[in-house]
């Protein structure tokens, strides 16, 4: 187990304040939610058993935060993530997305983090068997029956090019290697059933993951290639599929996003779209427990965590189905952002929009200093069109930003080995009157 599966709620919420400023009653409850998946994992057997997850609910408006600490959750964790939008999903029956499709997708992840581990565990051996395969493409093994005097030429031959492989001197080369078949995948939106006939046709005829034609490749593609070939050859498919199986059931997360856009009001006049019911009754076996069959076979919901999201501005929780409402009952409500956390927002985070557009523009050799009342400035006129439109919330930022550096954006080239001031009296110019004007605010900002 890594030390990120174990982290203490402290450590994760620290993690988070890094990226998320504020929401800390909701850092609070994923952090003890996610610590109490490795407290069960230390139980008997029996015990773990009885011990569910304690899914969580996240209301507040667009932008204040849920997706972002989601997104952030998926990067410090070393567990199977995926975030996912209920609105996407349509009751059995329409078409489009079912709600399984969700645990296949968490549990192609699984595989994918689980390969990704083992890749770097086996990096020597995978290399080996690259600049191995390369090298035999380059020079030929000698025959049988060659002489001593042949064998030693050979093998000071071969040391040469390995030398030179590694300094990257052989990249421009080019040699035929056969390059796997890309048989066409099954569709999205198709039942399990046909999914899983799908896939037989293909092993079949198209040979999944089989060699197909030689090609004529660069070295430097050729690596690239052989990599995935490396990793089929040398990492047992079947134990990578257990691993990933255990990893999904024990350690899965599942960002549910939009779960108020499957809510059905009371307001909406003689429910206008049948299937939101539906889709909310497809979900509940899925978060209550079940069983999905996926590439990696039968996997187990029982203890998959859920996070479910929403901004109910339209219908409220309780619009939910009660057997739904159950299976959430960890309820946080995230705060609406006011001038100073739009201001922390813009400034402290290790991804702020600050550093993100000065290294932007470092690209060019042009330096962009922002003046403190600058920064004020834009916290305020993003909290003004949020009162005056719709509240988008931290998003507004990037909205105003862009139309603050447009200009010095559009002409860094010219500006090269520059400094760039951005004071208060280029923000006002920039969209002060546009802030002031509602109606250019809705369609401008």
């Amino acid at each position: 187990m890594s030390k990120m599966d174990n982290l203490t709620p402290k450590e994760i919420v620290s993690y988070l304040d890094k990226y998320v400023i504020g929401q800390d009653d909701a850092k609070k409850t994923i952090a003890v939610a996610l610590r109490n998946r490795y407290r069960r994992m230390q139980l008997n057997a029996d015990m773990q058993q009885d011990v569910t997850p304690k899914n969580i609910l996240m209301i507040g408006s667009t932008g204040v935060g849920k997706t972002e600490i989601a997104r952030r959750l998926a990067k410090m964790m070393n567990l199977p993530f995926i975030k996912v939008e209920a609105s996407k999903y349509t009751e059995v029956g329409f078409v489009g997305r079912d709600v399984e499709s969700m645990i296949r997708d968490l549990a192609a992840t699984s595989m994918q983090i689980v390969r990704e581990s083992e890749n770097k565990k086996n990096k020597e051996k995978i290399e080996n068997y690259i600049e191995n395969k390369i090298i035999e493409k380059l020079l030929p093994p000698l025959p049988s029956g060659a002489s001593e005097q042949k064998k030693s030429e050979y093998d000071a031959s071969f040391v040469r090019m390995q030398e030179k492989f590694l300094k990257g001197e052989l990249d421009h080369l080019k040699i035929k290697i056969e390059v796997p078949n890309n048989p066409q995948l099954p569709e999205e939106g198709l039942p399990p059933q046909m999914i899983q006939v799908q896939e037989s046709i293909v092993k079949v005829l198209g040979g999944m993951g089989k060699k197909g034609p030689e090609k004529e490749v660069s070295v430097k593609d050729a690596k690239k290639i052989l990599e995935a070939e490396a990793s089929e050859e040398l990492l047992d498919e079947e134990t990578l599929k257990v691993i990933a199986l255990e990893k999904v059931e024990k350690g899965g997360i599942v960002f549910l996003d939009e779960i108020d856009k499957v809510a059905v009001s009371e307001n909406s006049q003689g429910r206008q779209d049948p299937s939101k019911e539906g889709v909310q009754r497809d979900l509940l076996p899925i978060v209550e427990g079940s069983t999905v069959h996926t590439k990696l076979g039968m996997v187990k919901t029982d203890h998959i965590l859920f996070i479910a999201a929403g901004a109910f501005h339209v219908s409220k929780p309780s619009d939910l189905m009660p057997e739904l409402q159950g299976r959430f009952p960890l309820r946080v409500e995230l705060d609406s952002l006011d001038e100073e956390t739009l201001y922390r927002i813009l400034t402290e985070p290790n991804n702020s929009l600050i550093k993100q557009y000065e290294a932007l523009l470092k690209v060019e050799d042009v330096e962009l200093i922002f003046d403190e009342s600058a920064l004020r400035a834009i916290a305020n006129y993003s909290l003004q069109a949020n009162e005056k439109t719709e509240d988008i919330g931290a998003r507004r930022l990037h909205t105003v930003m862009e139309k603050i550096l447009e200009e010095i954006s559009f002409s860094a080239d010219e500006h090269s080995g520059e400094k760039i001031l951005v004071d208060e009296a280029l923000v006002k110019e920039k969209i002060g009157a546009v802030v002031e004007d509602e109606d250019t605010t809705r369609y401008i900002l």
